[in-house]
């Protein structure tokens, strides 16, 4: 699921409309076809669901509620407006997945139905750090579904010609291992441009930094705080490590492209972008390896960004009831645990993580999930990842010798002109 290297990478959607709406009160309506005759649409994102579990769970919702599943798939581009349009009108989807930075904007338009009941129901367990972006307000409007966050992929023939016999477990012993390719092998020892702006989110969640705060009833940049640098100086130490541009993200050029070419130790990125270099170079996939981002000490994953998305229930819907089953059953530990294992997410429970064993850069993935975290989850976040980020702006103008104070005052007066643009 390629959801790393856009701008809105926590952005995924999957939208779910009525196709037909029946006169009865929900409410009314319990047991096997108590929902007969009528028809929940899903608009699923293209590549969210597995074949799999697509087929599973609409046998089963048929089965329970005697109503009809129509699932249909929609397209990235424009996305968002065609969700925020939906939930708008008289008629709006019925169970929507939204991703998980952008639940705040919804949730506040008025949009989302309360969940609470549901989380009470099923979500005792429901990991917190997936969940976290399922709250507004302090009130349950969505329900955590699943995630993905980053991992080191590196290149196993490199790392063995530097006499690196084991993967990392702490940051100090990963910069051991990059020193040690530096010096003893003619590789790269990271592939890490300046502006690889999402890694550097999950930093300043290690740190626990805040980007932004409060003044008044005003959000405002906070990236002249200790602990931001804090984040910046580390991020520091990796690039010194490498030789790609301070001036460009991960997909200027595709690192995956780079790492292909077989001159690289490691990159920083998500699982998926192994078959992206595999493309470009199929001789590549037997040098592959992966392993979790190693932080301070060996008990606690390096802060990652989480991109995922949540499962929510339009406030419109005439079928709320209908909604939560469907909910239920998508939810469920049955089929969430099929979603992991079919399509290499994060699923929203720990315990249900045993159903990534096989696939490596899941089981990379999955130790820094309860330490992660996704960008403020705030309303008026979005405007500031529009292009040019002024958080990209700050991290290059470190990299190229400004204090992180001196950073942050160039870029304040644009963070703060964005986050106080209506939405």
């Amino acid at each position: 699921m390629k959801r790393g290297l856009i701008a809105a990478t926590g952005v995924a959607a999957m939208l779910v409309t009525v196709a037909a709406c029946g006169s009865g009160d929900d409410d009314e309506k319990t047991g096997a076809d108590g929902f007969k005759g009528e028809t929940l649409t899903v608009w699923a994102m293209d590549g969210s669901t597995p074949d799999g579990w697509t087929k599973d769970v609409k046998a089963a919702f048929e089965k329970k509620t005697g109503a009809k599943l129509k699932l249909e798939v929609q397209q990235w581009n424009g996305i968002q407006q065609k969700v925020t349009t939906a939930l708008s009108e008289s008629d709006p989807p019925d169970v929507i997945e939204i991703g998980n930075t952008q639940t705040p904007a919804y949730a506040r338009t008025g949009g989302l139905a309360e969940l609470t009941d549901l989380k009470e129901s099923i979500g005792a367990d429901w990991a917190e750090s997936l969940n976290k972006s399922a709250v507004y307000d302090g009130k349950q409007y969505a329900a955590p579904w699943y995630a993905a966050n980053r991992v080191v992929l590196y290149n196993k023939k490199i790392w063995a010609k530097a006499g690196i016999k084991d993967t990392p477990k702490t940051r100090s012993e990963f910069f051991q291992d990059l020193d040690a390719i530096k010096r003893k092998t003619d590789a790269e020892p990271i592939y890490l441009p300046g502006q690889n702006w999402y890694f550097f989110d999950g930093l300043t969640i290690g740190t626990g930094a805040d980007l932004v705060k409060k003044e008044g009833d005003t959000w405002v940049s906070n990236l002249a705080d200790a602990k931001v640098a804090k984040a910046m100086d580390i991020y520091k130490q990796y690039q010194s490590f490498s030789e790609a541009p301070k001036d460009k993200d991960e997909a200027t050029p595709q690192q995956a492209e780079v790492f292909a070419k077989g001159k690289t130790g490691a990159f920083i990125g998500m699982g998926w972008e192994a078959a992206t270099a595999i493309k470009a170079n199929p001789k590549i996939e037997q040098d592959i390896g992966y392993f979790t981002i190693p932080g301070e000490t060996a008990d606690k994953p390096e802060g990652v960004f989480l991109g995922g998305s949540n499962l929510a229930v339009a406030a419109g819907s005439k079928k709320q009831e209908l909604a939560k089953e469907f909910l239920k059953i998508a939810l469920s530990d049955t089929h969430e645990g099929q979603l992991a294992k079919e399509g290499g997410v994060i699923p929203n429970k720990e315990s249900l993580q045993s159903q990534l064993k096989g696939n490596a850069a899941a089981e990379a993935a999955a130790p820094a999930a309860a330490g992660g975290g996704t960008t403020p989850l705030i309303p008026e976040w979005a405007p500031v990842e529009n292009a040019p980020n002024p958080i990209k702006t700050y991290m290059t103008a470190v990299l190229r010798g400004k204090s992180p104070a001196e950073a942050a005052k160039s870029v304040e007066d644009e963070m703060n002109k964005r986050l106080s643009q209506e939405q």
